[in-house]
């Protein structure tokens, strides 16, 4: 196994880096910085990094089929034209909650956006309001799941057809059997993460089928193999990795986004809220999943 080395990139400083997703079409990293209310694109060539602005707090991004991007908002969700620097609102969830927004989201393999909601501050009696949402590309939304505390790492098997979803604040990772049009179904536990002392935050799945997964309290990368059982650990420089994605030409480098200051956690490291590149990991990504019809 060939030695693994971190690296950060560039001197952005995010307050809650998060979203990471490589553009294989233009050789570009985008992610966001959540509570700032910022886009960043990264040419990894130059190290140049350009920014977009749109209202904070942004849960995610996924790039479109026909170019920009769609973004999770507070509330709802917005198409954002990178060339014109252009945000144009998309379908609310329908639910004005000061302490539920929505979340991590990524892509499925059917050109639609899934994105879940996280509810802060809850009293220990309160059940978490929101949920898992799906946005097709005619601007339709439909509730697939509830329930969740703070959703997270949302990912997809090579095959498409097991859907994994992190409730960070259960310290449990969901499987569920994924397909095009029906809803989500046989629910099940695929790992607890208590042992770990962390919950998992965002996620992604390697060319093999193993998820990469972020221990967000512990500033470490976990990867699990698709029964459920860490088989890698990776220490990160920070205190808070957040979320990570495969990118690079051969799509071998593992970017890591994380946090300096968001409302529940905080790094006084110097790089913290840097983005990083993990290489040597010897696995190779998939190609990100596009909004659209094909």
């Amino acid at each position: 196994m060939s030695a693994v080395r971190i690296t950060r990139i560039g001197t952005t400083k995010d307050q809650l880096g998060e979203s990471p997703v490589w553009d294989e079409r233009r050789q570009r990293l985008f992610w966001i910085d959540a509570l700032a209310g910022l886009i960043r694109a990264l040419d990894p060539v130059t190290s140049a990094t350009e920014q977009f602005s749109a209202p904070a707090p942004i849960g995610s991004l996924a790039l479109r089929r026909d170019g920009g991007a769609v973004l999770a908002l507070r509330h709802g969700f917005a198409r954002y034209d990178f060339d014109m620097r252009v945000l144009t609102e998309g379908p609310s969830i329908g639910l004005d909650h000061p302490k539920v927004r929505l979340n991590d989201g990524k892509a499925d393999p059917h050109g639609r956006f899934v994105a879940g909601t996280m509810h802060g501050d809850r009293a220990p009696d309160e059940a978490p309001l929101g949920g898992l949402y799906r946005l097709d590309a005619s601007g339709a939304l439909e509730l697939l799941e509830t329930d969740l505390a703070v959703s997270n790492g949302p990912c997809f098997s090579p095959d498409g057809r097991t859907f994994y979803l992190a409730d960070s604040a259960r310290r449990i990772i969901w499987a569920y059997d994924y397909s095009q049009d029906g809803p989500l179904a046989n629910k099940r536990v695929f790992v607890n993460t208590e042992a770990q002392d962390s919950g998992c935050d965002g996620a992604t799945i390697d060319a093999e089928g193993y998820i990469w997964s972020v221990l967000v309290r512990i500033g470490k990368i976990a990867r699990f193999s698709p029964d459920g059982t860490i088989v890698r650990t990776i220490d990160m420089p920070i205190r808070h990795p957040t979320s990570v994605t495969f990118g690079g030409t051969d799509l071998d480098i593992l970017y890591v986004t994380s946090i300096s200051r968001s409302h529940a956690l905080g790094d006084d490291r110097p790089d913290a809220g840097g983005l990083f590149a993990v290489e040597g990991l010897g696995v190779r990504g998939l190609p990100a999943h596009r909004l659209g019809p094909a």
